[in-house]
């Protein structure tokens, strides 16, 4: 009996074993099957069209709007490139008065929307602003003909706003990879008689190329995403063109083939950053890491690098969020309204839902792939963080497509069995917006638990077993507790990621549902900038969190 007992026992547990590694597999694949399911309902959708207008896009506007697109992502990557890299090497190899304040206070542009700062500079620089008025009144100029003033509404205007407050993506890869670098080798350069120049030249900057790609592709594509700013600036890119296309000429299918066209942008940006992260692994020598004795700068050099470290903090952030303050501050009475705290109401609870939604899904993908790593939850986990790639008018498309066909579906079946309508359940309320924000942001959730969860060692997750918890009570007794700030980081992301969104958000909102995003874009768009400055710079000091927690974690890295 003893025998049977003793050998009984692990098969059970075998079987227990087995039957929740089976229970995992289904939830993450059942998760990357939904954040999958707006790309296939995508590309479904272009194939197939009720009505097909491809010919007619490509015989009118479609080259159009591939034109604006590659120009902007052009522009908008060479300066964020040129800013990043040149801010993240002189405050990590050189040192001049400022540097360690520069050092995070030069991400603090990442608190600012795109969208937001450009509605603060037209305001600042078009015609009737007041630079040009203080100009006229000086130079004794009486109209536009007697002088020149670059046009803030165009292409260039749209390359420097989203440039701006893009270039921090840049700087936080390049400089880390930077303050990595190999203390011997560049102490090898200078003993060969380089100059600080030729040491960036020929080593710093080939062997950050690496982290610099990898920034690169995510600013360009938050560019690709953009529509506040192009839309604001009317600049004609793929964005607008999905968003035209879809609600000004009432044609989803239309919207689904450029959509599609967009996602291939997408793909050549996923395989830029991919290989740009492959080849990060090859640098820094083991045993040689360790920063390297800055250059001293003094007089005309530190006056200049100071000059370039600053200009980008002013321009992405005092400017405009002073401008925001002193509209804020002189309209406080007449803007702070009850629907103004009602549209606060409806971003915060939102983006808190959203947030805990996409955590909890960011827990399940990372712990499963944790308990069971093999192959194809591992491929799981890797398509479910697809969604983050995915520009918010595509994945409007994308999610309003499956949700509608359920509701019609639904709403049929139950017309022809009981006699009820049942509406919108999912495509008409907040159901959707949180569906979107979750596939749009796993990512970023589903990455902080897992590097949270990497720290966390085996033998953690071998005592509990021992003493005969499960894996989900290990998971509730001790993972989670010790990876609470990494829960914690990642919920704060999403949520001030949620409360800036605009693209999907303005597609998919409830009839009569606005939030502080489409509130300023639609105050903004009607030229009354005080009207939303209160909620502008409400989202910029909720954007602050996550930017404080980054500076802090470049500072101790630093320390």
């Amino acid at each position: 009996m003893t025998a049977v007992t003793t050998l009984a026992m692990p098969r059970r547990h075998a079987l227990g074993q087995n039957r929740l590694a089976r229970r995992w597999r289904f939830a993450v694949l059942l998760t990357a099957t939904l954040v999958v399911l707006p790309i296939a309902s995508v590309f479904y959708l272009a194939l197939f069209p009720s009505h097909n207008i491809w010919r007619h896009l490509v015989d009118t506007v479609l080259f159009y709007y591939l034109d604006a697109t590659v120009r902007l992502l052009l522009g908008v990557g060479l300066c964020a490139t040129l800013i990043g890299v040149s801010t993240a090497w002189l405050v990590s190899a050189c040192d001049f008065p400022g540097r360690r304040w520069f050092e995070w206070a030069l991400l603090l542009p990442f608190a600012v929307p795109a969208y937001v700062i450009a509605f603060v500079y037209t305001d600042l620089l078009e015609f009737a602003g007041p630079l040009q008025g203080a100009l006229r009144e000086a130079f004794g100029w009486r109209s536009a003909r007697d002088y020149w003033f670059p046009e803030i509404r165009s292409m260039g205007g749209a390359i420097a706003m989203l440039s701006l407050v893009l270039y921090p993506y840049v700087y936080l890869l390049a400089r880390a990879t930077f303050v990595d670098q190999a203390r011997s080798m560049v102490a090898a350069s200078r003993s060969l008689g380089c100059t600080p120049w030729q040491s960036f030249y020929r080593l710093s900057l080939p062997m950050a190329r690496p982290a610099i790609a990898v920034g690169l592709a995510l600013v360009l594509m938050e560019t690709l995403n953009d529509f506040g700013t192009v839309d604001y600036f009317a600049v004609r890119t793929l964005s607008i063109g999905i968003y035209d296309t879809w609600l000004n000429q009432s044609n989803l299918g239309g919207a689904a083939q450029i959509a599609s066209l967009m996602l291939g942008f997408v793909v050549v940006l996923i395989g830029l950053e991919r290989f740009g992260r492959r080849r990060q692994q090859h640098y820094s020598p083991a045993g040689q890491s360790g920063q390297a004795d800055r250059y001293r700068l003094r007089g005309g050099r530190a006056l200049l690098a100071w000059t370039l470290c600053a200009l980008p903090l002013v321009l992405g952030f005092a400017v405009p969020a002073g401008r925001l303050a002193f509209y804020a501050l002189r309209n406080l009475g007449a803007y702070w309204t009850p629907d103004f705290f009602q549209l606060s109401l409806n971003s915060l609870l939102l983006s808190a839902s959203a947030a805990l939604v996409t955590v909890a899904l960011g827990v399940l993908l990372a712990y499963g792939k944790r308990l069971f790593p093999s192959r194809g939850l591992n491929a799981g986990v890797g398509l479910a963080k697809l969604g983050y790639a995915m520009p918010g008018t595509v994945l409007a498309i994308g999610v309003m497509i499956p949700l509608a066909a359920f509701d019609n579906s639904l709403d049929a079946l139950l017309r022809a069995s009981f006699g009820i309508s049942t509406g919108l359940l999912l495509s008409g309320t907040v159901v959707a917006l949180i569906f979107a924000y979750s596939v749009r942001f796993l990512a970023v959730a589903a990455g902080a638990v897992e590097s949270s969860l990497a720290k966390v060692t085996p033998e953690m997750d071998r005592a509990a077993r021992s003493l005969g918890q499960s894996s989900l009570q290990t998971l509730w007794r001790v993972h989670l507790p010790l990876i609470r700030p990494g829960l914690l980081t990642a919920a704060l992301v999403v949520f001030v990621d949620c409360m800036k969104e605009l693209p999907a958000t303005l597609i998919l909102r409830p009839f009569n549902f606005d939030t502080l995003a489409t509130h300023v874009f639609q105050f903004a768009s009607d030229e009354k900038l005080e009207a939303s400055a209160l909620g502008a710079l409400l989202i910029v000091l909720v954007g602050l969190g996550p930017v404080i927690l980054l500076s802090r974690s470049v500072s101790r890295r630093n320390d």
